[in-house]
């Protein structure tokens, strides 16, 4: 236990060395919350796409391929797609108009983009991200827990207090450009671990062979409704994900946009596929089954590695969630900040004051979440498709629209979040009552995209509204 913890301790030495490294002063929200926009194509690149993938990537898609086979790689199709559209479409504009407008959080560009004067629009998507996003937290601290009691018997309450209180500090060393720094750094060492990693363990599963024989026996890779339904069940929701907007709105320049989707879209490719090749790799290994699927990482790696070796590999784990909880903070700190307390509270909103808000705002979300990750409401899975789709079809459908569509309502956008976070919650209550499940964030997705136009259209014709220019 002593060797693999001095691996972690090594790992986070450097992680920390490249946080101070990094560090600036951060005298403004704006400095805190999207760097002032002066992040690098690598930067943005690596924070866009390290920020997404957390336990998700080594712990709950692995468990999907091992228990459902290649037929649920179209999850990573689906994601690899929308990813691409998400830099190609929003990315330059998001850029440009939130820096026109000063817009430094989504709800605060919905209600300038929209003119609301009333400043209900901002405070209600605010109050939705809140709620998504503290479960979004709590998902990748459960991570956290089942790891420490995995990798030191320590308990699972030990474990998550101890996670909550790495990723604050984390968060606290110097807001939106360190924690770009960590994503780079972070980033690079994850893909080269969940490149490694089945590569080395393929020749004790007999090759590729024996594994071809064992993937048969689970449901093969075609096209089909169901493959659709969770390519885009789960793709849909990169456009409405606040925290991989926020980086696209942190650029220093929207030129090297195409340089950074090059760059991300390359390491999200080899990492998902590397993820799709773990889950293959495990169906040989555990053929005789496992009690928690979402551990098939965790346990190759214990079982054929050295201590120190394992300590550090599973730092990639530990890696990928605080990339992911952190940038999360952040987004919920830029929330309570710019949307709660800059709108309710103008007069005494200073720099120094918003600034000591989103600090403030990150330890309350921090006991929420850890409140949720200790009664365990559901899998990692779960918990992440549930904060997924919410975000997703919350604010996808109306970002699109307010990008790129020309007669766009205050009606039609309180339809889009309304539809968008109902639908996601009711969801999953009536999957049981259809013939085929279908990801709650399709139907959402759809609704809200389809509402917004309806309903903006009717006022339309009923009232004069100003187009988008």
């Amino acid at each position: 236990m002593m060797i693999q913890l001095s691996a972690i301790l090594l790992y986070f030495c450097l992680a920390f060395a490249v946080g101070f490294t990094s560090y600036r002063k951060q005298t403004s929200s704006a400095d805190f919350l999207i760097g002032n926009r002066s992040l690098n194509s690598w930067l943005t690149a690596l924070a866009a796409h390290a920020s997404d993938m957390g336990n998700w990537l080594f712990m709950a898609y692995p468990a999907l391929i091992f228990t459902g086979g290649l037929s649920n790689s179209w999850i990573a199709i689906g994601l690899l797609f929308c990813m691409l559209l998400n830099w190609q479409w929003v990315a330059p504009k998001i850029r440009t108009l939130t820096e026109k407008t000063g817009s430094l959080t989504l709800s605060s560009f919905f209600e300038t983009r929209l003119k609301d004067e009333s400043g209900l629009l901002r405070l209600f998507s605010a109050a939705i991200c809140f709620l998504f996003y503290t479960v979004y937290v709590a998902a990748g601290l459960i991570g956290l827990g089942y790891l420490a009691e995995s990798l030191f018997g320590i308990s699972y309450t030990i474990g998550i207090s101890i996670g909550i209180g790495i990723v604050i500090t984390y968060v606290l060393i110097g807001g939106f450009v360190t924690l770009a720094w960590l994503d780079l750094f972070q980033g690079l060492f994850l893909l080269g671990v969940i490149l490694l990693v089945p590569l080395l363990i393929l020749p004790q599963v007999g090759g590729w062979g024996n594994v071809s024989t064992m993937i048969a026996q689970r449901p093969p890779f075609a096209f089909s409704l169901k493959g659709l339904f969770l390519c885009f069940g789960w793709g849909l929701g990169y456009f409405g994900q606040p925290h991989i907007i926020t980086k696209f709105m942190g650029i220093r320049d929207v030129s090297k946009i195409k340089h950074s989707k090059r760059v991300g879209m390359s390491w999200m490719a080899l990492s998902l596929s590397a993820a799709t090749f773990m889950g293959v790799i495990a169906i040989p290994f555990f053929s005789s089954g496992i009690a928690d699927p979402e551990m098939v990482f965790v346990e190759i790696v214990k079982q054929h590695f050295s201590p120190f070796a394992i300590g550090f590999i599973l730092c990639a784990i530990v890696a990928a969630i605080i990339n992911v909880m952190s940038s999360q903070l952040l987004v919920i700190s830029s929330i309570l900040s710019e949307d709660f307390y800059k709108k309710l509270f103008p007069k005494t909103a200073t720099e120094k004051k918003l600034l000591f808000v989103s600090r403030m705002g990150i330890f309350v979300v921090a006991l929420l979440a850890l409140f949720i990750a200790f009664i365990r409401p559901a899998s990692i899975y779960q918990l992440v498709l549930y904060a997924w789709s919410g975000l997703g079809a919350t604010f996808g459908p109306l970002l699109l629209y307010l990008l790129y569509g020309k007669r766009i309502t205050r009606g039609g956008a309180w339809a889009s979040i309304l539809s968008g976070a109902i639908t996601t919650a009711v969801w999953p209550y009536m999957n049981g009552f259809l013939p085929i499940a279908v990801e709650p964030l399709l139907p959402a997705f759809l609704l809200s995209l389809g509402l917004n136009w309806g309903v903006s259209r009717w006022i339309y014709s009923k009232e004069s509204v100003q187009e988008w220019a």
